[in-house]
């Protein structure tokens, strides 16, 4: 594949995609192989054209006049020769231009009869000239379709019998004998016959050709397109270490090393050094390093491969795998390995679970128990209570159970979430409050799920969205936005969260606190897109944290 094909120049960023068709849609050529073929020989027909017509003109007006006799119709003869010459000139020029077949109907019809009659006119040439005629039919056969070549050849056939009757019966006779146009006659039929089968499967080799030809280009473009699109980085690099080539994902992890124009950032050595001394060793000793790399401060880690271009060439290939995306693939095997496990171990865990909780609340009536003890049955309790939120959101992972959308008042919903949460989970000094700008704000969700999503943001503003030392203020937000879409906030006054931080909050199995399973997030952003909603985290210019929710409007379709 050329330079500019799957991978763009290391001079400057990648150029934008190609247009690319599936080969069931070829894109359209300016002119086919056999067209340009066809034009080829037609150039040479016309060649021969001009030789016949000087033949002819040396015949008649130059001193070839000693080696024939002189034209039986002098006047006929300088007449057809003269406009042969004419003929011959203006189709060579016009031949490169102007419809193919077009021009080469016109071109025989012209060579046959100006032929004829210079036949009729010399007859001491006649079989001179029957014998060039033989290859302007065969050419005109060639460049014709079937029909049309056999039928300039049936023409031929009738205008040398036809002259050699008028000869003998109406112009005194001629010293030719019947068999000779009768021969001519059958080698008109028999070329032409031979040349129409000979291009018309040169015509189908080129067409075949041809579209085997856009089928390759058209692969070509899918295979460049997919290279370019990879989310792997590929670079190509030389003997002497300079970046020859490289796709956008290559471009993207050098940094502004990939950006740069100038000579010495194509060198791999001054782009990538670490990359460039692992090479090195490569090419050394033939093993690879394949410990983690970050070639730039803001890219992710990578693990590069190293293979030749070609058995014996100086030119590498270097594959530079993104470890963020191994690392993705790894968390969607182990939660998937998770929520095998968790559904055969869920009811193992809840049938104690439940009787602690059970015994629990019996010793929790008896009035024998000191005051002291009860502390240690409420701690139980707590801890059986959190065990079974755990046991909760594995299982709300494992299940993925599909969305059932309604027509929901935002507004009113949150209210009574607010409500029901200020009733069911006492907060103490905190406080949890739900405000809109609208009266009535309708979505599209399922309220189950978008009240188990609201769970999780409230609870996790409760704990961690507090300044030291001060209650947390817990504000869930219904408003839509510039484009109309419903968005519920949940806004909290603590520190924030720090960036580092922000870009792995909803990565399973992520989390700063050491009672945390690190799911709550992850299952949030689950049951948001379960609904075509999105959830972010959105940091507030004037501190605190924001968790944001756009929801579908009512009249949005979900798929089925």
């Amino acid at each position: 594949m050329g330079a500019g094909g799957a991978f763009a120049h290391t001079r400057g960023h990648s150029r934008p995609p190609r247009d690319c068709r599936l080969p069931s849609g070829l894109a359209p050529v300016a002119a086919s192989d056999a067209d340009h073929a066809l034009r080829r020989e037609l150039y040479f027909f016309t060649l021969y054209r001009l030789l016949e017509a000087a033949l002819l003109a040396l015949l008649v007006f130059g001193p070839a006049q000693v080696l024939i006799s002189a034209p039986t119709l002098p006047l006929l003869a300088r007449g057809v020769v003269l406009g042969y010459m004419l003929a011959a000139m203006l189709l060579f020029v016009s031949g490169r231009r102007g419809e193919l077949h077009t021009q080469a109907l016109i071109g025989i019809v012209v060579d046959l009869a100006a032929g004829i009659l210079a036949l009729h006119a010399l007859p001491a040439a006649g079989t001179g000239i029957a014998l060039m005629l033989v290859f302007n039919v065969g050419a005109a056969a060639l460049l014709l379709r079937m029909r049309y070549g056999l039928g300039m050849a049936g023409v031929a056939v009738a205008l040398i019998l036809g002259e050699y009757v008028y000869s003998e019966f109406f112009a005194g006779g001629s010293n030719r004998v019947l068999g000779e146009p009768a021969m001519f006659a059958l080698g008109f039929m028999a070329i032409a016959t031979l040349t129409s089968l000979l291009g018309r499967e040169m015509r189908a080799s080129a067409a075949l050709a041809e579209r085997r030809g856009a089928e390759a280009a058209n692969y070509a473009e899918i295979n460049e397109l997919i290279i370019r699109r990879m989310r792997t980085g590929v670079l190509l690099v030389d003997g002497e270490g300079r970046l020859r080539l490289a796709n956008e994902a290559a471009m993207l992890l050098l940094g502004e090393a990939g950006e740069h124009s100038d000579q010495a950032h194509r060198n791999l050595s001054i782009a990538a050094p670490e990359l460039a001394r692992r090479l090195g060793r490569w090419r050394a000793d033939g093993v690879p390093d394949e410990s983690p790399l970050q070639m730039a401060g803001d890219q992710p880690e990578v693990v590069p491969r190293f293979t030749r271009l070609l058995a014996g060439s100086d030119q590498t290939l270097i594959f530079l795998d993104d470890t963020s995306l191994v690392s993705r693939r790894a968390e969607s095997i182990t939660l998937a390995a998770l929520g095998r496990f968790s559904a055969s171990l869920a009811h193992e865990i809840r049938n104690p679970l439940a009787a602690i909780s059970y015994a629990v609340q019996l010793l929790e009536e008896s009035r024998d128990i000191a005051v002291a003890d009860r502390r240690l049955l409420e701690i139980v309790r707590q801890q059986g209570t959190r065990m079974n939120g755990i046991v909760e959101n594995v299982l709300g992972m494992a299940r993925r159970e599909p969305a059932k959308p309604e027509h929901v008042d935002l507004v009113g919903f949150t209210r009574q979430f607010v409500d029901e949460y200020n009733t069911s989970h006492p907060i103490e000094q905190d406080s949890l409050r739900a405000t809109g700008t609208q009266p009535r704000l309708a979505a599209l969700v399922d309220p189950r799920q978008l009240h188990q999503a609201l769970t999780v943001l409230v609870h996790n503003a409760l704990t961690y969205g507090r300044m030291p030392g001060l209650p947390a203020r817990v504000t869930v937000h219904v408003y839509p936005d510039a484009n109309a879409v419903p968005v519920i906030d949940v806004l909290d006054r603590g520190p924030g969260i720090p960036e580092a931080v922000a870009a792995r909050l909803f990565r399973p199995f992520f989390t700063t606190s050491s009672h945390g399973t690190g799911l709550g997030l992850y299952i949030a952003r689950e049951l948001c897109r379960a609904n075509q909603a999105s959830l972010d985290y959105v940091p507030m210019p004037g501190g605190g944290g924001c968790f944001r929710i756009q929801l579908a409007g009512a009249n949005a379709m979900l798929p089925a």
